[in-house]
């Protein structure tokens, strides 16, 4: 019942040897066969130029996809989100404010900031269900949002109406009140600005459209993250592209000594444009670097657009329009990780992603055309009987 045992491990390691020696030939020396080497380095180089460039190019790509996945739609979704949660509160503010005054909003209305904040609210979301950046849940989670500010005006119209009683103008408001948000538990009056406390809720408490904007965040900051995180795909792929392109940049090298030695050329041109593309790779290496840098900076903005800012440092934009900008800003927050975003790159190097793998293919192809012809022209110099 062991007999197939060493059989087994005799051919599983012979046909190892033949592999290593066709990824891998031996050392070029004086008692080398030049028809072997020459077949050996015909399979070797292209090979590994082809698996290289494979490798490199999807890990370069798959870095530069995900700058532009952040940068494009989850980066304006998280905004959007956050400047729609604070909008909102800000207008219930401003609601608060104009209904205590009485009869005279019925002639003045709610407020222009009321009105200008719910419509920008209502904006935000619908620019993040454009966004991309949303699973079918979470849209479907976004249209009960959206229904939900609809419903919320509706009740803040209800208190408006009956601004002359004082019970049903205080039960509207208050009903559209926790709709809007779920206070905290012990409640705090107001936050800093003067703003109601609203603390975002979770699992099945979380009902609120503030609850539910920031379980929407709360997702979207994860996906975010993953995304700006080297995955174990990118990295394996790095590392099987590092290991061919260290062993073809010392092949290439070794193979123009053998060149030079037995076929006595200075140097292959052929060989020497395949190997072009491999002054490109320290260039792409460091724009890939860059490219992660940036998005880890933009993964710390993102936790800043709902955990640094408030209705408070939001209201400065309409109260201090041409003052200095708070850095903790949503539309600062924003422009900074545009600007990460978009700095995290090598100058012209924009449009390259593309064409790594074709590139390398290409150096592939060219690598065994040329040594391919060497080969063929040593055959049939030896048939015709040159000494060699």
């Amino acid at each position: 019942m062991s007999a197939p045992w060493p059989a087994a491990r005799l051919i599983a390691a012979d046909a190892a040897r033949r592999l290593l020696r066709h990824l891998w030939p031996a050392p070029l020396t004086e008692r080398t066969r030049n028809r072997a080497y020459l077949r050996e380095r015909l399979i070797a180089l292209p090979l590994l130029t082809a698996v290289a460039a494979v490798a490199f190019g999807w890990a370069y790509a798959q870095i530069r996809a995900d700058t532009t996945a952040l940068r494009d739609s989850y980066r304006p979704a998280l905004g959007d989100l956050a400047d729609a949660e604070m909008s909102l509160r800000i207008a219930d503010r401003e609601a608060e404010r104009s209904l205590a005054a009485g009869e005279s909003v019925r002639l003045s209305g709610i407020g222009k900031r009321y009105l200008t904040r719910t419509t920008r609210a209502t904006q935000s979301l619908n620019q993040v269900a454009r966004s991309g950046a949303l699973t079918t849940a979470e849209r479907q989670e976004l249209d009960v949002v959206s229904g939900l500010v609809v419903d919320y005006g509706t009740w803040i119209d209800f208190a408006q109406d009956n601004v002359g009683d004082p019970p049903l103008r205080a039960a509207g408001l208050s009903y559209a009140r926790s709709m809007l948000c779920t206070p905290p538990v012990p409640a705090r009056k107001t936050d800093p600005g003067g703003y109601p406390s609203c603390e975002p809720g979770h699992g099945s408490d979380a009902t609120a459209v503030v609850d539910r904007i920031s379980a929407l965040e709360e997702s979207l900051r994860g996906r975010l993250a993953e995304r700006a995180a080297l995955g174990g795909g990118v990295l394996a792929a790095a590392g099987v592209a590092a290991a061919c392109l260290a062993l073809l940049g010392l092949g290439l090298w070794r193979t123009q000594l053998f060149l030079r030695h037995r076929f006595h050329l200075r140097v292959s041109v052929p060989l020497l444009v395949a190997s072009l593309p491999l002054l490109a790779v320290p260039f792409l290496t460091a724009d890939a670097v860059l490219a992660h840098c940036a998005q880890q900076r933009a993964v710390t903005t993102a936790h800043q657009l709902s955990g640094a800012t408030s209705p408070a440092i939001e209201a400065t934009v309409e109260e201090r329009p041409f003052g200095t900008p708070d850095p903790r800003l949503i539309a600062s927050l924003d422009a900074r990780a545009d600007r990460d975003l978009a700095g995290g790159r090598l100058p012209g190097l924009g449009g390259a992603a593309p064409w790594v793998v074709p590139a390398g293919l290409l150096s592939a192809a060219l690598s065994y055309a040329t040594l391919h012809s060497y080969r063929r022209e040593y055959v049939l110099i030896s048939r015709s009987g040159a000494a060699l």
